[in-house]
């Protein structure tokens, strides 16, 4: 092998005492990990510093010992954040380029902060620190889109529209009915997300590298130092476990699922061929040849990047379902999926938290839209059925009448009396009154449905939930 392809002495690696020959310079940049896994860096010594009070109080370190470690990892915790710290890919990740910066700091005391643990839970450790802050700033951003969405649903509890079944007219509702819709699917996203966050919340510091350590370590300790609810039961699942991973990506897959379907409605509803909606200039882009054109790009944007976080679910149950218990390197391609999953989620609820309360309703062509399709026939057919007509002779009715309808190029509000009865002499005078589509919205009066006033109050039961977290 030429010097050239060759790394530094083997020796000069924190675990190279069993090796004669240095790492090949392709294999050592191909095994490295620390480009990506240094944004764990405060998770890193934040696990560090609590293993080392520890071993402390159990007595496996002198106090002078861990206030030496201390001090010297809260200053590379400032050398981190002031963007000095000298990252080396001849040190592979993220942990060893602390231990190794470590030991330059407080010299040989920094060499005992191993005791005890393996970077195998050392790793798991800090993922599980990582994602349980990412998990808490996703929440309140979900948080904080629903609260608009909510505040947007009880301003427009009244403005009618239609609404679609297969893209087609079906019948009348309310914009404000629709927006909760959107609002019960991340009501889901946020239950889900804080289900997964209970099983993220477990330590696994202290497994060591599969089969725990000799040492009187006190891992209950550590847990509660780290805002763990509890330790990991199993040394060998605990090292090997990236279940939480997949979860926290599941939630994401659908979180973004639920956006994208939104965003496809935003899409729809600022063109001009639904006119339904505007969106600020300020989430919009323009067109280099087509003066006109104003594009819905962030709605757009969030409906692409949901097909990158399903890659990413993906990839996590790929790269899981045939490894062996129990650690393997395999798992070093957890990072990045995870990563990208938890940014890309945290980036698009942020578009959307700012986005969706300054929508403006075009609520006139909300309502013509609504008047077409014969939005109302169903009405129809139910005021028929509570004057004694069969369902099924009721929906024969009222398809007769639609069909007539369409030969006069009018709504059925639009026919006369007379023409209405051609069909039914059941259909009275009356029959007006359910044909508006204020009096289809208004008819839907129980929970869950689209009536403004069970709008409004849908949005105080919303209000009440979000006020619990």
């Amino acid at each position: 092998m030429s010097k050239d392809n060759t790394s530094s002495n083997p020796a000069a690696k924190l675990w190279g005492g069993r090796f004669s020959e240095a790492t090949d310079a392709f294999v050592e940049r191909f095994t490295a990990s620390v480009t990506f896994d240094q944004r764990m860096a405060l998770e890193d010594i934040q696990g560090s510093l609590a293993h080392a009070q520890m071993l402390s109080e159990v007595g496996v370190l002198t106090e002078d010992e861990f206030r030496q470690i201390a001090g010297g990892l809260k200053g590379i915790a400032a050398e981190i954040e002031a963007g000095e710290f000298p990252w080396s890919v001849q040190l592979e990740d993220v942990h060893m380029n602390i231990e190794a910066r470590l030991t330059d700091r407080i010299g040989a005391t920094g060499k005992k902060l191993h005791t005890g643990r393996s970077r195998n839970d050392q790793v798991a450790t800090d993922i599980r620190l990582w994602l349980r802050g990412r998990i808490d700033r996703i929440a309140a951003e979900l948080t904080r889109l629903q609260s608009g969405l909510v505040e947007l649903a009880e301003r427009e509890a009244d403005t009618i529209m239609p609404g679609f079944t297969h893209l087609q007219s079906a019948q009348p509702v309310t914009f404000g009915h629709h927006l909760l819709a959107w609002n019960e699917m991340l009501q889901r996203d946020f239950e889900r997300l804080r289900d997964c966050r209970v099983r993220v919340n477990r330590s696994p510091l202290g497994a060591a590298a599969l089969a725990g350590t000799s040492y009187p370590i006190d891992r209950a300790r550590t847990a509660e130092l780290l805002g763990f609810d509890a330790p990991t039961e199993n040394s060998l699942d605990s090292v090997s476990d990236r279940d939480f991973a997949i979860e926290f990506c599941a939630f994401a897959a659908l979180l973004l699922t639920h956006l994208s379907r939104a965003s496809e409605e935003l899409v729809l509803w600022a063109s001009s061929q639904f006119d339904f909606i505007d969106l600020p200039d300020r989430f919009c882009t323009g067109s280099s040849i087509m003066p006109q054109k104003k594009n819905p790009d962030v709605p757009e944007l969030v409906r692409g990047k949901t097909g990158r976080v399903n890659g990413h679910l993906v990839a996590l149950l790929t790269l899981m379902k045939s490894q062996p218990l129990a650690y393997n390197k395999d798992n070093q391609e957890d990072k990045e999926p995870l990563f990208d999953a938890a940014d890309t989620a945290l980036d698009c609820l942020r578009a959307f938290a700012d986005m969706v309360p300054a929508l403006k309703a075009k609520r006139e062509n909300m309502l013509a839209a609504a008047g077409k399709g014969f939005s109302t026939a169903t009405d129809l057919a139910d005021y028929l059925v509570r004057r004694g007509v069969a369902f099924r002779d009721a929906h024969e009715i009222v398809g007769q009448s639609v069909s007539f309808a369409i030969e006069q190029q009018k709504d059925l509000a639009e026919l006369t009396l007379a023409q209405l009865r051609q069909f039914s002499d059941q259909i009275g005078e009356d029959v007006f009154e359910v044909l508006t589509l204020e009096g289809s919205v208004a008819a839907r009066d129980h929970i869950g449905g689209t009536a403004p006033n069970q709008v409004r109050a849908a949005c105080v039961r919303a209000r009440e939930l979000l006020g619990k977290r």
